[in-house]
């Protein structure tokens, strides 16, 4: 009866936490390395002062 029991907590408690914690380190490494690469790719524009 065990079994059962901690199958259904993993999956109703730590499958979820850690599905939104993974998504939210990448969603942080994706932002990061794209606002890096805006600002190299457009690196001397006038427009990057308007964006701050």
């Amino acid at each position: 009866m065990l079994g059962p029991l901690l199958i259904s907590i993993f999956l109703l408690v730590v499958l979820p936490i850690s599905f939104f914690a993974i998504g939210a380190i990448i969603s942080v490494i994706l932002g990061h390395s794209l606002r890096k690469e805006g600002e190299y790719l457009n690196e001397g524009s006038e427009l990057i002062e308007l964006n701050t």
